[in-house]
């Protein structure tokens, strides 16, 4: 695997060690690089899901998250499985450097990731998980403004998979409308009720307080295997706020080829490589940095 080039992982590492806050905006990428690729099989999900790969075949777990089952029994059977492996996968080394990385600094992390990973190693109150998360179900109509923690209730389901269906009877359902639950993730009937919207606006007070409020902090915004299928949610807002306020600085770190944009030339860093291999050197660079000190 290749990582940045030596003097760029020095000057970010500078640039986490001089900054009075950082902003992550963590993607998907970041979850391939702990092993856990929710869009092609690698081999934990490979492994904890093969029956359904087998019986469905399937191209991809999300593939399988959004397929349209015949029942909500197989619907949920794979529902079941699929969050009990979130629930059960070890932190990924990646989100155990990044943490070590950044762990004296005033921090927020935005996530379109829905796989638990950084609630092991960040508060829940510095995070906004803008997608949902597989940790908690809702109700599919939605009927009420409440989601539900859902581990005991995978254990409990578990206990009841004939093959890769859940009998009918063992579908969870909303205890008020009896409609089926669903996992609270994005789809056509993702609840932006209030946890959502508390986490949003946690993430706006931290913006606000860093960079609006105080013009005079350096802030550095970590931008993490982040693709460009939905840019709008941290790519394009991290431009614009780097673009907008001079203190800013954005670092963009990717396994694939990306780009940074021309109009924020000298006010950013781009790295390619694998994102594992980057943070822990980036860990390494810092830790030895202030080692010297």
């Amino acid at each position: 695997m290749r990582v940045a080039n030596q003097a760029t992982l020095q000057e970010l590492a500078e640039r986490i060690d001089q900054a009075d806050a950082i902003v992550i905006g963590g993607g998907s990428g970041l979850s391939s690089a702990a092993g856990y690729d929710h869009y092609h099989w690698s081999p934990a999900l490979s492994e904890a899901l093969a029956p359904f790969r087998e019986q469905y075949g399937f191209t991809s777990p999300l593939a399988g998250f959004y397929h349209c089952f015949s029942s909500y029994g197989e619907q949920w059977g794979y529902y079941s499985q699929y969050m009990r492996f979130m629930w059960e996968a070890p932190t990924g080394q990646p989100y155990l450097d990044l943490q070590t990385l950044v762990a004296d600094k005033p921090v927020f992390v935005l996530t379109t990731n829905v796989d638990q990973q950084f609630f092991r190693v960040f508060p829940q109150e510095q995070i906004c998980a803008f997608q949902g998360d597989f940790s908690y179900c809702q109700c599919s109509q939605p009927c009420r403004d409440d989601i539900w923690e859902n581990r005991e209730l995978v254990k409990e389901l578990t206990g009841r998979l004939v093959g890769v269906r859940l009998p009918e009877d063992a579908v969870p359902r909303c205890p008020d409308c009896g409609r089926v639950l669903v996992p609270w993730v994005r789809d056509d009937t993702f609840l932006e009720g209030t946890f959502w919207q508390d986490n949003l606006h946690r993430y706006h007070r931290f913006l606000r307080r860093w960079i609006m409020d105080q013009s005079d902090k350096k802030v550095l915004l970590l931008e993490l295997g982040v693709g460009e299928i939905t840019p709008s949610i941290i790519k394009l807002p991290f431009w614009e706020l780097t673009a907008k306020n001079e203190n800013v600085f954005y670092a963009c770190l990717n396994r694939e080829s990306s780009h940074r944009p021309e109009h924020l030339r000298g006010r950013s860093l781009y790295l390619q490589g694998d994102l594992a291999e980057t943070l822990a050197a980036l860990r390494q660079e810092r830790s030895s940095a202030a080692t010297i000190k």
